[in-house]
């Protein structure tokens, strides 16, 4: 059992990075899924989804600690708990992901430059604008440098949601002085499932794990330290879906910042705080860019430029850098057996490296901005479609079976079961919901102008519930 205190700074540092990765573009939409699912069923899916997004976090840290030194990235425990099969799965997905969420950052940050510039640039002008002011993070060598960065990202995203929270609930208050209940969704199985694919993307933590890990200097903290902050995280967001949806109900918007930057509740919110609220967010953005993109860098790194490999891999055994002849970084095993602590920012050290680096992270990042432009009207439903597919393998489905795999002799038979059950409901909801977001994505429908509220029944579809003058006073409303 680990001893010493609960959190040292270097917990600390690394805690503010896995926050910062999953605290973030996510918790936009929790209250959104209540307003889908009404309070049971939503807060079901929220505890469902708390509970194994933890616990598979926690397998990955668990399994790191038993696998040898050598594994670094989160391919190299799929390989060494699955074999190549496991790698290719795993890098696949990973890439996936973390290629297409910063894709969705820069969007998202259009978005938001716009609503704070208007009669300005063009969404596309941002987005370019946006890749080059990313570069400078981009370019940090590890996540433990960057640890201060990432906490400024956290506190983008608490300022950013507690800003537009308390704009909401008391603007709310002035325009519903009478406490005219808000009214329930319309409930069904899909609006139901669909809060899967958002939660999912929201709780996206495992791709951080190999890394920080071999970062840190005292490995057998990390458990603690995830059960640590994901129980914080679970909190911060629980507060986030409340807080934003006992006000409006169904009428709640799908985004939390846009809720409040528009007049469609029925008021028009001080735009100072407004344009505060979305400066904290556009630093989030910029923050968790190079957070989830980072995994990536290292993937890449390795492939194109030979870095991050040590030297007791076999060649045969490193998919992502085949017919390696010799490692990059340092890594010693004495005879004693004792293992000297690797650290990740001497491979950018050697003389040339960082630089070959730094150029192949700009490509990517450049990459990204083109893909962007061009699918700028499509990134919502592909967001949700990535995290109900991609997401939740790389992040859920995965991780508990390489647990599973690793410790299936010594693994207590309650948790046998409970991580099968995991994993069979979360395959069944990945494909579910990824079919409807994809039939979304590529077959998308006209949507209706005049619907403003589409969670709600069709009496409340068009009309905030606020608005008197158009409902009978003496009508029974929807209790929520």
């Amino acid at each position: 059992m680990t001893k010493g205190p609960i959190m040292t700074i270097e917990d600390l540092k690394a805690a503010f990075s896995l926050f910062c990765s999953v605290c973030g573009v996510g918790s936009l939409g929790l209250a959104g899924n209540y307003a889908r699912a009404g309070y049971f069923w939503a807060t079901f899916g929220f505890f469902f989804m708390a509970a194994a997004n933890t616990y598979a976090t926690w397998c990955i840290s668990k399994v790191m600690l038993v696998a040898p030194n050598s594994v670094f990235t989160f391919g190299d425990l799929a390989e060494w708990s699955m074999g190549k099969p496991g790698r290719y799965v795993l890098t696949f997905a990973q890439t996936i992901m973390c290629t297409l969420l910063p894709i969705v950052f820069l969007v998202l940050g259009g978005n938001l430059l716009i609503v704070l510039f208007p009669n300005s640039f063009s969404q596309t002008t941002w987005i370019i604008l946006m890749g080059i002011t990313l570069l400078p993070v981009c370019l940090i060598p590890t996540l433990k440098e960057g640890a201060g960065a990432a906490a400024a990202g956290c506190l983008g995203t608490i300022f950013a949601d507690g800003i537009a929270l308390s704009l909401l609930i008391t603007n709310m208050k002035d325009v519903n002085p009478t406490g005219i209940s808000p009214p329930g969704p319309a409930l069904g199985f899909e609006p139901v499932t669909t809060v899967f694919g958002n939660l999912a993307l929201a709780y996206g933590a495992g791709i951080m794990i190999p890394t920080l890990q071999r970062e840190h200097s005292d490995p057998t903290r990390m458990p603690r330290l995830i059960l640590i902050t994901m129980g914080v995280i679970c909190t911060f967001f629980f507060l986030v879906s409340i807080l934003g949806v006992f006000s409006t109900g169904c009428q709640t918007p799908s985004n939390l910042l846009f809720s409040v930057a528009s007049s469609k509740l029925g008021f028009t919110a001080d735009r100072g705080f407004v344009i505060l609220a979305f400066l904290f967010m556009q630093l989030h953005v910029t923050i968790a860019f190079a957070v989830v993109i980072f995994p990536v860098f290292q993937i890449m790194e390795r492939l194109v430029l030979r870095m991050h490999i040590y030297d007791n891999i076999e060649p045969s055994a490193d998919i992502e850098t085949p017919a390696l002849d010799h490692a990059t970084t340092s890594f010693q095993e004495d005879k004693d057996n004792s293992i000297h602590q690797i650290d990740p920012a001497d491979a950018y050290k050697v003389p040339g490296a960082y630089a070959k680096a730094a150029t192949l992270r700009t490509v990517m990042v450049i990459i990204c901005v083109v893909i962007a432009v061009i699918w700028k009207d499509h990134l919502s439903a592909l967001m949700d479609f990535v995290g109900a597919s991609s997401s939740c393998t790389v992040c859920m489905i995965l991780p508990i079976l390489f647990y599973l795999k690793t410790f299936w002799t010594t693994t207590p038979i309650i948790e046998k079961v409970c991580g099968i059950i995991i994993v069979a409901v979360t395959v069944f909801l990945a494909i579910y919901v990824s079919i409807n977001t994809g039939k979304e994505l590529f077959a998308p429908k006209e949507p209706n102008p005049e619907i403003i509220f589409p969670f709600c029944a069709a009496d409340y579809q068009r009309v905030v519930f606020t608005n008197t003058t158009h409902y009978n006073p003496h009508r029974a409303l929807f209790e929520y």
